[in-house]
């Protein structure tokens, strides 16, 4: 029987939160974004990074600076896009509706890439 331990059940349910509420918080804000959710979103990305385990970390960041990348080009192409041709379906600006999301997921990556980084450069130099 396999043991898991409760740091890593934490952080997977805490991740599964995170980008479920970024989605959500992206999908139905276009606009202007609810202070509480962000700091919902920023405080769960938080808990993520904390929980991420000594033996994860090189694949955590490697795959959380791609998401980092893939968000920030998606917006900045999607910003692009509506500004040049305004995609709109049954009155929906899809373009918005995924720039939203991706930045949602900015607020979610940005604070548990930053804590990863730090456990590991704290890692690297305890002597």
């Amino acid at each position: 029987m396999v043991i898991k331990s409760r740091e890593s059940s934490i952080g997977a349910w805490a991740f599964l939160i995170g980008i479920i509420l970024a989605v959500l918080v992206g999908i139905f804000s276009t606009g202007s974004k609810n202070p509480v959710f962000l700091v919902t979103i920023i405080v769960t990305g938080l808990i993520v990074g904390y929980f991420v385990a000594e033996k994860d970390v090189q694949t955590f960041l490697f795959a959380s600076v791609a998401a980092l990348l893939a968000s920030f080009a998606g917006i900045q192409g999607f910003a692009a896009n509506f500004s040049l041709t305004g995609v709109t379906v049954s009155g929906l600006g899809i373009g918005r509706i995924i720039a939203s999301i991706l930045s949602s997921l900015l607020y979610f990556f940005i604070p548990s890439t930053i804590m990863v980084a730090l456990k590991a450069v704290f890692s690297i130099a305890k002597v």
